[in-house]
């Protein structure tokens, strides 16, 4: 399966989140941040994500006489190369889209049943705006996000740091001329 394939799963792209960084999880530990996805579909996918190397053995450790393992997110297999999301055709960003959409959805819904959720104290947003851009101010404005964003990624989960899920969407919302 490819990577594409793999990370265009609910359930799977959740498990990445969780992963991301370099935290060291056991499948356990896995189960109790989808709280709302079974045990066995969890082991499942986590099983499948190692298979194609998008997740590693960090450690395996024996606990009451069995071997317990964590693993750890390989960052350089945990995307999607940007040539196969440009060959996809409409319908695939319409099925990418709505997974991304229950992805968010499901985290979001799993943070607000959390006995600690509190949106206001924790900073929740969501806003949507709507911006008149020429393709050159586009350009700009992704690159001063990213510029923003990607130093982030390398952050790794450390006492004083909570993991928040960022979501940048955009798209044209009438016809380019």
């Amino acid at each position: 399966m490819e990577t594409f394939e793999l990370l265009a799963h609910p359930a799977r792209l959740r498990i990445v989140h969780a992963l991301r960084g370099d935290r060291t999880l056991t499948t356990g530990e896995l189960c109790d941040r989808l709280p709302d996805t079974s045990k066995a579909t969890v082991y499942r996918h986590v099983d499948a994500l190692t298979a194609a190397g998008i997740l590693e053995v960090a450690e395996e450790r024996r606990v009451r006489g069995a071997v317990e393992r964590l693993y750890r997110l390989r960052q350089d297999k945990a995307a999607i190369p940007a040539e196969a999301a440009a060959e996809l055709p409409s319908e695939g960003y319409r099925s990418v889209f709505a997974i991304a959409m229950a992805v968010l959805i499901a985290e979001f819904n799993a943070y607000l049943d959390g006995e600690q959720s509190d949106p206001a104290a924790d900073l929740v947003g969501f806003r949507q705006h709507a911006l008149w851009l020429s393709r050159a101010e586009l350009e700009q404005m992704i690159a001063e996000l990213s510029a923003v964003i990607v130093p982030r990624l390398a952050n790794r989960a450390e006492p004083g740091r909570d993991q928040y899920l960022l979501s940048p969407i955009m798209f044209p919302i009438e016809q380019p001329r």
